[in-house]
């Protein structure tokens, strides 16, 4: 597959003939993020109870809890679909004139794309209008980059559901996102097509650099991939666990299998 470093390139060299903006629109890498005492409350049931939370720029955060402990909407929150009854969340380098839209993506468990478009025009809708004039070329790399380039003009109907996820991740990662949210996008996937997007994930955060937050009720794919496991409970984050195991990982790890069993630990706690 080519190296997404190739998209990188193929814009910069654009900019430098004047085709596309300048240099803060291709700025590269994340964003922080810092969440203080954010509440939500759908009508008597409060959902989220004042969160804090500093997240670094580049930090791939994963999000475990039980159904219902407020962890899609935190993510909600954070992408502003939902609008907190207190407190803030703040962005930094979110900006270039797009708002905080501009530069941040969300992925779904499903991945919503446009049955009568086909999968490159599926792709050109996450572009940014900066880069329009380049969609087609863009949008052909990034299908190169998670492997789909000769799926480019079939429709989804005729794609797997893995394939499905990996155009919806292409068009997340076409506007050159500073931070992706993943609400669930692998729960629905079969366990081998899961794994495969598991690496693919994994690979182009580590290429591109931007913020993740993934919300997953797998723990092992929590701590496969990311830096730190946040465990909700009502509303609240009960454990802040870092993952300090070098990259790339196995599945067979010892340490990975130590921080799995003590956040499964935690969650099984709170069933009881």
């Amino acid at each position: 597959m080519q190296d997404i470093r190739h998209i990188k390139e193929r814009l910069s060299g654009a900019a430098a003939s004047g085709d596309t903006p300048g240099a803060d629109a291709l700025a590269d890498g994340g964003t922080a993020l810092s969440i203080l005492g954010i509440r939500k409350r759908f009508g008597e049931t409060e959902v989220v109870r004042a969160i804090d939370l500093e997240i670094p720029s580049g930090q791939f955060v994963a999000v475990v809890g039980r159904s219902g402990s407020g962890k899609s909407t935190l993510l909600r929150l954070i992408a502003g679909l939902e609008t907190p009854d207190a407190g803030t969340i703040a962005f930094d380098r979110i900006g270039g004139g797009e708002g905080e839209g501009g530069y941040l993506r969300m992925m779904f468990q499903e991945p919503r794309l446009l049955p009568w478009a086909r999968v490159l025009a599926n792709v050109e809708v996450g572009i940014r209008e900066a880069d329009k004039a380049h969609s087609k070329a863009l949008a052909s790399d990034v299908l190169r980059e998670v492997g789909l380039e000769s799926k480019q003009f079939e429709w989804p109907s005729a794609l797997s559901g893995g394939q499905r996820q990996r155009v919806a991740l292409a068009r997340a990662l076409v506007s050159r996102p500073r931070i992706l949210l993943l609400d669930e996008p692998l729960g629905a996937l079969d366990a081998l097509t899961r794994l495969s997007m598991q690496s693919l994930l994994a690979r182009v955060w580590a290429k591109l650099g931007f913020t993740a937050i993934l919300v997953t009720h797998d723990v092992q794919e929590a701590v496969s991939l990311a830096d730190r496991v946040l465990v909700i409970d009502d509303g609240s984050i009960v454990k802040d666990v870092r993952v300090g195991v070098a990259r790339p990982r196995t599945r067979d790890s010892a340490e990975l299998a130590k921080i799995q069993s003590s956040i499964l630990e935690e969650l099984l706690t709170e069933d009881n």
